[in-house]
């Protein structure tokens, strides 16, 4: 988070998480002759005298000293893509709906200029979609699909990705029922998600070898509360491969802990059916008793802080 920005947020003990990511950088040869240097935050009323007041003041309001119909903005990455790393962080401090109102709001400013508009949905997927994004925020993305799916200024060609994006976004989403699949193990026998019948069900989307999931194997071993929710029998764990390299699959079965089920979709149905998203792998879905999505595409810390 720049300075600027944090200096408003500190003296009032607001914490937030800094942004990871850092502007691309542009060839002068690249950026026209203009006088945009710096991205100026709006001034907080001195009146708003809590971390919520002022951060909630913050998100409305951060980008009206921006003009969208100045398209040079576009040629500043160092200024706008780093307004937008910044611009994250609060949201991810406000009530979601506030979070929601202020997303679909500034597309809405954005419309002024179509580059513009495209730009900042760039920024959008590249931050808040991509799977190798520290940042990467789902519930924080819906509110851009949303706001791109109701835009004017796209066509309905333009509308198509966004639209299908949506769609998947939807499905197993935090508080909806997770879909229900069959699965199989290596003796051959098949069950079912729901046929898992423990207060807590920890769904563990992975391939078998791939760096990504050794570590987070390492980490659902070494999470206190989850083995503790384990050994009292309290949670269960379902691994699942989803891809059909099923001699690579058995070469890692000892990979697993013993107590954990590791399973594979025999029929690749997730996968072709586009039953759970899979852009990243892998991908962490805790579930309750009656397979609510409790947390979606989590850390192995963030769930066994959940548990505890």
């Amino acid at each position: 988070m720049n300075n600027k920005l944090f200096s408003l947020l500190l003296p009032l003990c607001l914490c937030t998480a800094c942004g990871n990511s850092k502007a691309n950088s542009v060839s002068k040869a690249d950026v026209p002759t203009d006088t945009i240097t710096v991205f100026t935050l709006p001034a907080i009323p001195p009146m708003l005298n809590t971390p919520e007041l002022r951060a909630d003041f913050l998100v409305r309001h951060y980008w009206e000293n921006i003009n969208f119909a100045d398209t040079n903005y576009v040629h500043h990455p160092e200024i706008t893509e780093q307004a937008w790393v910044d611009y994250i962080d609060i949201l991810k401090i406000v009530p979601a709906k506030t979070a929601d109102v202020a997303i679909k709001d500034v597309f809405t400013q954005a419309e002024k200029a179509k580059t513009s508009y495209l730009y900042l949905a760039e920024l959008a997927d590249k931050y808040l979609y991509d799977p190798n994004s520290p940042m990467r925020n789902e519930e924080l993305y819906i509110s851009v699909l949303d706001a791109l799916i109701a835009s004017p200024i796209l066509d309905e060609t333009e509308k198509i990705r966004p639209q299908g994006r949506r769609e998947l976004a939807q499905k197993n989403r935090v508080g909806t029922k997770a879909i229900d699949f069959t699965y199989t193990l290596a003796s051959g026998k098949k069950s079912t998600l729901y046929a898992l019948n423990v207060p807590y069900t920890l769904l563990f989307i992975n391939n078998p070898g791939c760096h990504a999931c050794s570590e987070t194997i390492e980490a659902l071993k070494n999470a206190p509360a989850i083995n503790r929710a384990i050994s009292q029998k309290q949670l269960q764990i379902l691994s699942l491969y989803p891809d059909e390299e099923l001699d690579e699959w058995r070469k890692h079965i000892s990979d697993f802990p013993a107590d954990w089920t590791n399973g594979y979709d025999a029929q690749q149905t997730i996968s072709k059916n586009n039953l759970y998203d899979l852009k990243a792998i892998p991908t962490l879905y805790l579930l309750d008793k009656d397979k609510i999505v409790l947390l979606k595409d989590a850390t192995a810390m963030e769930i066994d802080k959940y548990l505890n």
